[in-house]
């Protein structure tokens, strides 16, 4: 299926979710999370969660992550609509969040992290395939960003649903991801 197919697909998939089965999978998915055997790493670029999008609960995997990485440095994305590029801005408790022109919440903050500097990102996605491409919403924002970090960077996604076969359309500036976490298991790629 196309990227156009897969999106309307799983939009709805996910909005039919009740709160209980997200509450539910959001437990599920950091329990597959907390298994991986992640190295200690210094930065991570986490996402907030659309609540209109029902998106899994990315504060549940960051507070984890900070737990377990003291000092842990966290950065949250910032759309420049001008020049469609999109910048890791680092936040921390007393960081206020706002939303942008597509509803997304940003922090207010101004310090950026190069892509050079970050260890982990979780990936916002809709849907994923066997090969760790992912649906995002189709602005293009992260695979721009992604294709700008370094190597060994570790680009991992969360999903309420197991990957489709072959996303059919991707394109060749797609940045595929390195892990996809869903509720019953972790796909590597």
């Amino acid at each position: 299926m196309t990227k156009k197919q897969l999106r309307k697909i799983y939009r709805e998939k996910r909005l039919e979710l009740s709160l209980k089965d997200k509450t539910k999978l959001d437990d599920l998915l950091l329990i597959q999370f907390q298994k991986l055997h992640l190295t200690a790493f210094h930065s991570l670029f986490c996402y907030w969660p659309i609540a209109g999008f029902n998106e899994p609960d990315t504060h549940l995997f960051s507070d984890f992550l900070f737990f377990k990485n003291p000092g842990l440095i966290t950065a949250y994305p910032k759309i420049n609509n001008d020049n469609g590029t999109m910048e890791a801005i680092v936040t921390d408790e007393a960081t206020g969040f706002e939303p942008n022109a597509f509803g997304v919440m940003e922090p207010k903050g101004s310090l950026a992290l190069s892509p050079e500097e970050i260890d982990v990102v979780l990936v916002p996605l809709l849907c994923f395939d066997k090969a760790g491409y992912r649906v995002g919403y189709g602005k293009g924002y992260y695979d721009r960003y992604l294709s700008r970090c370094r190597q060994g960077c570790l680009k991992i996604g969360l999903s309420y649903f197991d990957p489709v076969d072959e996303v059919a359309d991707k394109h060749e500036f797609d940045v595929p991801l390195d892990l996809c976490v869903t509720p019953h298991a972790t796909y590597v790629f």
